[in-house]
């Protein structure tokens, strides 16, 4: 539905040129959403995927080991989003201390994201409310080192910021003038918490998620940080009980029509149109998610068995075989210190795993050797090829 433009513009003048600056109306829309049997029917199938979702981390058999490389997946992902050229293995490898041939800026900002992500999520389940306090927390880490570092870690921008073009005259898009970046923001915030009205939390998520980009708060991090309040939203609320659905793959996937969806909503406030490719991005990035569950927790009991079958040799391996499932890159010393077991029968585990085909030496050294399990890391891997130019 095309409603009219869903905010105000105001001439501001930076770095020595005028530009029109956007400012949103507050959420909720108005007018309502049209909800067209289509769109409900999107977001029905939208809702049962998650039910799905979370009904698999329940029954897991080891939720947190997936969860540990999940998560990393979705820190790729998101900063792969922004320009970084990090991979999964990059990551794990910055997690060893192991960086041979890594973009240390590039993972750096990875580490940076999963520690953002971990810190928002303890303070939902220490009962702090999700609020711009804790945005503000969760973006201080996030720009902690590395990148960006300079660019206010954790406090709303003073300054004006614009999304592409080389200066605010030729910009895609000017997002409001720093004065009304904390009332805007203020708004936000008490629309996270049901006021003026209640709002079914989906429709929360992908409103907010759009209000979030149009503020553009910070500096520097609004994309990761924006992509982060959907999966933070869901768990605060219980609809996950694991943080197990991140949007930033179908984002990236259809990154042009993500974009184009934006700036219609702000334009011509079409939000049917937003929401009908939110729900379809929670329809595809659940399944995607129970589907990558399922077939890794199915390698794991098959290579479990293969273990078995070594007899008694088969107990240490196992042992290894669990760890690698957390940490499916490790040196042997991270695997002995983690497992108990004596370096020299890490060794030789290692030996018997990698005979099996489980694991895999990654430097061809003698000493400071550092193992892979490939087929987890291939499962993981999917999708998180660079972007190209398109």
């Amino acid at each position: 539905m095309k409603r009219t433009l869903q905010g105000r513009y105001e001439t501001i003048s930076t770095v020595g040129e005028k530009a029109r600056a956007f400012i949103p109306y507050d959420l909720p829309p108005s007018p309502a959403i049209v909800w067209t049997p289509a769109l409900r029917e999107r977001f029905d199938s939208a809702l049962l995927a998650l039910g799905r979702l979370d009904s698999v981390s329940a029954l897991l058999p080891n939720v947190t080991l997936f969860l540990y490389t999940y998560v990393r997946k979705e820190a790729v992902l998101s900063s792969m989003i922004e320009g970084t050229q990090s991979s999964l293995s990059d990551l794990l490898l910055f997690e060893l201390d192991e960086l041979p041939g890594v973009p240390v800026d590039d993972v750096r900002e990875v580490s940076n994201y999963v520690a953002a992500m971990d810190h928002g999520l303890r303070r939902l389940r220490e009962g702090f409310p999700l609020s711009l306090r804790l945005l503000r927390e969760i973006h201080a880490i996030l720009l902690a080192q590395g990148r960006g570092n300079g660019k206010n870690p954790g406090e709303l921008r003073a300054s004006q910021n614009w999304i592409g073009g080389t200066r605010p005259g030729n910009a895609v898009y000017v997002p409001p003038p720093p004065q009304n970046v904390a009332p805007c923001m203020n708004a936000l915030e008490l629309f996270l918490h049901d006021q003026p009205e209640p709002t079914p939390l989906l429709l929360k998520a992908a409103l907010a998620h759009v209000q979030f980009e149009t503020i553009h708060p910070f500096l520097d991090g609004n994309g990761r940080l924006g992509r982060l309040l959907i999966a933070l939203l869901l768990c605060e609320r219980q609809a996950l009980r694991q943080p197990l659905l991140y949007l930033s793959l179908f984002f990236k996937t259809h990154r042009q029509t993500y974009y184009e969806l934006l700036n219609r909503v702000r334009l011509e406030g079409d939000w049917e149109a937003w929401l009908d490719f939110f729900a379809e991005a929670v329809t595809v990035t659940a399944g995607q998610a129970v589907d990558a569950a399922r077939r890794l927790d199915g390698m794991a009991q098959e290579d479990r068995g293969r273990i078995q079958a070594l007899g008694r040799a088969a107990g240490s391996a196992l042992r290894l075989h669990h760890e690698l499932l957390a940490h499916p890159i490790a040196t042997s010393q991270h695997l002995a210190g983690k497992t108990g077991l004596t370096p020299m029968t890490v060794n030789k585990s290692l030996a018997h795993l990698s005979k099996l085909g489980i694991v895999r030496e990654l430097t061809g050294q003698k000493r400071n050797r550092v193992f892979s399990y490939p087929a987890y890391i291939a499962i993981l891997n999917e999708g998180t090829e660079p972007l190209g130019n398109g």
